[in-house]
């Protein structure tokens, strides 16, 4: 990517989405004072993500998914206020998930998939999320209890922590989530109870040992339900 970007200081949307390109994503992208859109996705981008870039205080929507980059997840992320999608998966990020992320309180998406964070969630989560609709965090090193606190993000649809550490209870507060549809838990390490009132829910390969609720059998909008590699225990629902 050429630095030659910093000259352009009207540019709004910068889509570069899958092409060949390599080397770092360049700093002066921070000057670029009237960016909305970033998008960078699918191309063979290495480095970490430019501190430079909490500059760009009108960013509404990030996108570096599927490249090379590394490193940990800069802090100052959380001075994009505007922000209302911030979509890093499939990349090499290590590290703990800044805690600053969770009060973006316009961010609709946050989509961390398959790099390599580790560290737990703040029980706190979704006090600074009103509006966030998914929250993707599967496939990573994640490890912990899932926090109450998610109850309290009235507006999430989609919930994916498979194939973390976490542990722990599937808390039933979880079921308060009116407008929940997915929720994906599989290949962790919970355990108990676990709520209903879903479209799809994938709970796979924990270590779930009660039995399977009665409600489910009244869940006439239910269209998944996998809780295959558990120890289930009781009968089949009739």
């Amino acid at each position: 990517m050429s630095s030659s970007f910093s000259n352009m200081s009207t540019l709004e949307i910068l889509n570069l989405n899958f092409n060949f390109i390599e080397g770092q994503i360049p700093k002066v992208i921070g000057s670029l004072i009237n960016l909305r859109v970033l998008k960078l996705r699918g191309n063979k981008l290495k480095g970490s993500i430019p501190l430079s870039l909490s500059n760009a205080l009108r960013l509404e929507t990030l996108d570096l998914s599927y490249n090379s980059l590394h490193g940990n997840i800069p802090e100052g992320i959380s001075n994009l206020h505007n922000m209302n999608g911030l979509v890093i998966q499939y990349n090499q990020f290590t590290g703990s998930i800044p805690l600053s992320v969770f009060n973006i309180s316009r961010i609709e998406v946050i989509a961390f998939t398959g790099d390599s964070l580790s560290g737990s969630l703040p029980n706190g989560l979704c006090n600074g999320l009103p509006i966030l609709k998914g929250l993707y965090l599967f496939e990573n090193k994640l490890h912990g209890q899932m926090p109450t606190s998610l109850s309290i993000c009235s507006q999430l649809r989609i919930l994916s922590l498979s194939d973390n550490e976490f542990d722990g209870p599937i808390h039933s507060e979880i079921g308060r989530l009116s407008n929940l549809q997915s929720l994906s838990l599989g290949t962790n390490h919970f355990t108990g109870n676990f709520s209903t009132s879903l479209i799809k829910f994938y709970a796979n390969s924990c270590k779930i040992r009660v039995p399977i609720p009665d409600e489910v059998g009244n869940l006439s909008s239910l269209l998944d339900l996998d809780l295959s590699g558990n120890n289930l225990v009781g009968s089949i629902l009739s």
